[in-house]
């Protein structure tokens, strides 16, 4: 494990976040430069929790939009609205950001709406500006706005992609599921559940990412390794914590169930 830079801000309050590798470093670089940052990795494995924990170690405001089919570019910038019998203009999550110097998040970016992309182009080059053409505004961004977008590489299909011509307007990075030692400190870390009870659980979740491809389209998020965790915790049996954590939100076949539940027999007796 790397260790952590020393001379950003807010470390100590920054909620945690366990470096895989030197992602904090690279952030924190491309921050200090006004590059606009890109995470790509399966859902569950933390980007959206690194993106919390750098923005409070730089100090820097944080809007976090997750994005969805319906998300359009207006959502983003703004819109007229009525307010007391008058139309008044009210700013979206990016452009509070882009005029206070905040970090936006775009969490799942290729989920939105097309529109939305040819919003960012702008904000991802040396001009760094925001058009608005309702208002007939072009804002500069302030100093200290970053944007930030991720989503799922493994995840998609043709309709939804993030082409080319965006991708390399970030600098990117990848994410994945820690290594088992890694995991295991952060599953106990997130829970409370001692180290040596999370290790199967682990154990376990490597067994069913093993499948993805096969009889699942995704594998068992760190994220749901925590709630099972959790659930056992706080004192709900060891099988039925897995079962409500790490069998039922993966699939609706009862047969991919069953054949699930049999890893779960093979592991844990």
């Amino acid at each position: 494990m790397n260790a952590q830079p020393k001379t950003l801000e807010g470390a100590a309050s920054a909620p945690f976040y366990l470096p895989q590798g030197d992602e904090c470093e690279i952030f924190a670089a491309a921050a200090g430069a006004d590059l606009p940052v890109l995470l790509k990795g399966p859902t569950g494995v933390g980007k959206t929790r690194f993106v919390a924990h750098m923005a409070a170690r730089l100090g820097r405001p944080l809007y976090t939009v997750a994005c969805h089919d319906d998300l359009s570019a207006a959502d983003l910038i703004g819109r007229y609205l009525l307010k007391g019998g008058e139309t008044t203009w009210v700013d979206g999550p990016l452009t509070r950001a882009v005029r206070e110097g905040a970090i936006c998040y775009l969490d799942e970016v290729v989920e939105a709406r097309k529109d939305v992309t040819v919003v960012l182009h702008p904000l991802t080059d040396d001009r760094r500006i925001l058009p608005i053409d309702r208002t007939g505004e072009e804002i500069e961004a302030a100093p200290g706005f970053l944007l930030v977008a991720s989503y799922n590489p493994g995840y998609q299909n043709i309709l939804k992609t993030l082409k080319p011509s965006t991708r390399q307007r970030f600098v990117a990075m990848e994410f994945d599921f820690p290594a088992p030692a890694h995991e295991i400190h952060v599953v106990a870390r997130e829970s409370g559940l001692a180290e040596d009870r999370v290790q199967p659980l682990v154990r376990l979740a490597g067994k069913l990412r093993a499948l993805k491809g096969q009889d699942l389209e995704e594998g068992v998020s760190t994220r749901l390794v925590v709630y099972a965790a959790t659930l056992i915790a706080r004192g709900m049996p060891i099988a039925r914590a897995i079962e409500a954590a790490m069998i039922e939100p993966l699939s609706d076949d009862e047969d991919v169930k069953r054949g699930l539940r049999d890893l779960v027999t093979a592991i844990f007796g």
